[in-house]
């Protein structure tokens, strides 16, 4: 009997150490998203969070790089949070938002609504700069499972050794210095800040499908529901920018989503001038997105929207709340002036 239970717990043992060895070979190999790249570093950060939000952005660059939590709380007191991605298609933002609904109810989710031009999964490389850093649950296989291009593997999600092997050959100081941490942040709340200015020159043209893809307008009738579902109000924007372009046809279709489902719809290419944006001064990459200049101006206009018609309580002098933001800022302000 005990020479039974000897080979039970050599073999167990033997499991764990296998075990134990895939996984930490899994972590070296895996893209550590913190130094380079660092939009796949996002996702995962959510989870370091101590304090609720009473307003979560969704969607992509035009929320985690034109929004500023700090700007948010500083102004009005208002708790932020960005759950955005790099190109994070419709039904990833639908999933981001179940997953967050578990652990926290805000009061509003701000939806920018520029992905919905895709209808249909883009690409491997934002898939997993997206999902890699979400934890595991019911809204992580959905989301998986709905962003898939042809030639992905699930079972590659779910051991990432899969994928990135081949990597091993080709590691750099980065993955051996956050093989076990993830490190400092690399956002503030989800912001990514930008210092540079870069002016715009001119407007593209490019060639459009007048309506948006079925598909997307479909998840955004989910993403409502479960708004819906959880008392939360839901807020579409389209955040300034000269490119990509935000066709008429697309904004007309959205404000009359918008209005069927009793759900505000703000369109700020057209509120430029009342935000105070000028893509001279106030853009990083010729007016494809804010520089912090920018995203600090439509902080300071969108904050008075949602302090105003959503009744949004201000938390400045809540000691948990001034701590948290203490911290932040003075982190943000050596960032903006380095």
């Amino acid at each position: 009997m005990k020479r039974k239970l000897l080979i039970i717990g050599g073999v167990l043992l033997a499991c764990i150490v296998c075990f134990g060895a895939l996984w930490a070979v899994s972590r070296l190999c895996a893209p550590k998203y913190h130094d380079t790249l660092i939009d796949g570093h996002l996702t995962g950060e959510y989870y370091r969070e101590t304090t609720d939000h009473d307003v979560l952005f969704i969607g992509d660059c035009e929320v985690f790089e034109h929004f500023s939590p700090v700007t948010l709380y500083n102004e009005y007191g208002i708790t932020s949070y960005i759950r955005g991605g790099a190109q994070q298609l419709v039904w990833q933002s639908y999933y981001l938002l179940e997953d967050a609904l578990l652990t926290e109810t805000p009061k509003v989710v701000v939806y920018n609504v520029l992905a919905l031009k895709y209808g249909e999964p883009q690409s491997e490389a934002y898939n997993r700069l997206n999902l890699d850093g979400m934890r595991w649950g019911s809204a992580k296989i959905g989301a998986i499972r709905a962003s898939m291009t042809e030639g992905e593997d699930f079972m590659s999600y779910v051991f990432p050794l899969l994928r990135y092997h081949d990597r091993i050959a080709s590691l750099t100081a980065e993955d051996f210095t956050y093989w076990f941490s993830d490190g400092d942040p690399v956002s503030f709340k989800g912001y990514v800040m930008h210092t540079g200015v870069d002016p715009a020159t001119e407007t593209p043209t490019e060639t459009y499908e007048k309506k948006l893809p079925e598909s997307s307008i479909l998840w955004l009738e989910r993403m409502a529901a479960l708004c819906e579902a959880h008392g939360v109000s839901l807020v579409l924007i389209k955040s300034p920018s000269i490119y990509p372009l935000w066709h008429p046809e697309w904004d007309a279709e959205i404000a009359a989503f918008a209005k069927s489902h009793g759900l505000r719809y703000d369109n700020m290419i057209a509120e430029n001038d009342a935000i105070g944006i000028d893509m001279q001064t106030d853009t990083y990459d010729q007016g494809q997105h804010l520089n912090v200049f920018g995203a600090e101006k439509l902080s300071r206009y969108f904050g008075a929207v949602l302090r105003d018609e959503f009744g949004l309580a201000d938390h400045r002098g809540e000691a948990a709340y001034d701590a948290d933001y203490a911290a932040l800022t003075a982190r943000y302000e050596i960032g903006k002036h380095e």
